[in-house]
């Protein structure tokens, strides 16, 4: 039985001369070439990138920005990858004109252009909302956990070393101890060396690991990500109104409300009451405490109403909690204990001498954002916040791990992974073409 062969290697071929035949009209590589061609190169901040020790003119930085959103839209973020694929890659051949950039060009480029990455990222969320791809009125915020360089060892050697250094402070302040020079000098050189300066311990998916808090904001219109930051908190309790600004700074114009929809996590009253005082209006369920006295079987002190005008709450006997005590987050109200102890609804209400009830400093902006948090606002979050995430992810990134070390070099990478997706997500919503002309004419 025969099989299909290949042709002989000796034999002739009419392959094309020219490089522009090869990569069709509808390509993402022209969309690429299109968007980088239109941008302010200095104006955002980049600069000449100088070949290392060699007197040779440096890279154009619109090829080395071209790259990279290429390398980042086929998975390949490592900058020996790129500079491999620049010698057999077509496509690479084409967008870059046969350009064979060394592997230490092309990092040092992303390593020295954090900022202007960032802020092109921004011009593109303009283009997107000045051909109506954004609108801004729904946006979903979350937040995800990405791998740092560093070993669980090395950040719990690094925090070790942060609290050791910390308490010889405290007994030199307090004249307690005689500080060896030379072990402090040791000590700080060894934290200046360490490798991961900022990740932190948290929980993911695979377990305790060294990691960054990823932060989205996802416009509703076509789920494009229109802000993005890196942050070393563990959960995303504090989040709620630097996402919400960073949101509204790229898609709003002044005067203009904005609907931040997102998961319990960010329930903060806080930042709800300075969201509303800036025109974003936060629809995010409040986290409550539940009272697990009495093995939960207590009243809830939902069953308690309070008095605005006599700053009080009236419980279900009909009697009052006064103000007792001021505390950073809440206000604490209790009742009378005589008046307690002789309450027929005692057993069903507290196990002490009387009923304690806590109030949120920020009561009325946690029941607003309560109330606006309902299921079908819950639905949207779900719908536009995941996704983008799961592509980032693992059709970006190729799996969720920093390459490079630091919170700035973290945000880097996510900028440039941010700025590929959106361009993908914008491809599959126009088509390639149009997207070409959109960007041609702007």
């Amino acid at each position: 039985m025969g099989f299909i062969r290949g042709e002989d290697r000796g034999q002739g071929t009419l392959f094309p001369v020219r490089l522009e035949e090869l990569i069709p009209e509808d390509h993402v590589c022209r969309v690429i070439e299109a968007f980088v061609g239109r941008l302010d190169m200095e104006g955002l901040g980049f600069v000449r990138a100088e070949a290392a020790e060699t007197g040779r003119p440096g890279y154009d930085p619109r090829d080395l920005l071209k790259l990279y959103l290429y390398g980042y839209l086929q998975q390949i973020r490592s900058s020996r990858r790129l500079e491999a694929e620049c010698q057999r890659n077509i496509e690479l051949l084409w967008l870059l004109q046969r350009l064979v950039p060394d592997h230490k060009s092309i990092a040092e480029f992303r390593r020295m252009h954090g900022e202007a990455v960032s802020q092109t990222g921004a011009a593109l969320i303009q283009f997107a909302r000045s051909v109506g791809l954004v609108r801004g009125e729904w946006v979903a915020i979350d937040g995800s956990k990405f791998r740092a360089v560093s070993s669980e060892r090395g950040v719990r050697e690094r925090e070790a070393l942060k609290r050791y250094l910390e308490r010889l402070e405290e007994a030199d302040a307090e004249d307690e101890l005689e500080i060896d020079a030379t072990a402090v000098a040791a000590a700080l050189k060894k934290l200046r060396q360490h490798g991961e300066p900022e990740a932190r311990l948290m929980r993911t998916t695979s377990g305790t690991v060294p990691a960054y808090n990823v932060q989205t904001a996802v416009d509703a219109e076509h789920a494009l990500i229109v802000a993005q930051q890196v942050s070393d908190e563990t959960n995303d309790q504090r989040s709620l109104l630097p996402m919400a600004e960073a949101a509204q700074a790229a898609v709003s114009a002044p005067g203009e409300s904005m609907h931040i929809v997102a998961d319990g996590g960010y329930s903060n009253g806080e930042q709800a009451a300075a969201c509303e005082a800036q025109g974003m209006i936060p629809h995010v369920p409040a986290k409550r405490s539940v009272n697990n006295r009495g093995d939960g079987t207590l009243l809830d002190r939902r069953e308690f109403q309070y008095d605005e005008a006599s700053d009080s709450f009236r419980c279900p006997a009909g009697q009052s909690l006064s103000r007792q005590q001021e505390r950073k987050r809440a206000i604490v109200y209790a009742g009378r204990p005589e008046i307690c102890g002789a309450c027929a609804l005692k057993s069903r209400c507290t196990v002490g001498s009387r009923r304690y009830l806590h109030r949120h400093r920020y009561e009325d902006a946690l029941q607003r954002m309560q109330q606006r948090a309902t299921a079908e606002a819950m639905r949207l979050r779900k719908s536009i916040a995941e996704h983008p995430f799961a592509t980032l992810k693992y059709r970006i990134f190729g799996h969720p791990r920093f390459l490079l070390r630091g919170r700035e070099g973290a945000q880097t990478e996510i900028s440039l992974g941010v700025m590929a997706y959106n361009l993908k997500r914008m491809v599959n919503v126009v088509g390639a073409s149009l997207l070409r002309i959109q960007l041609a004419a702007a």
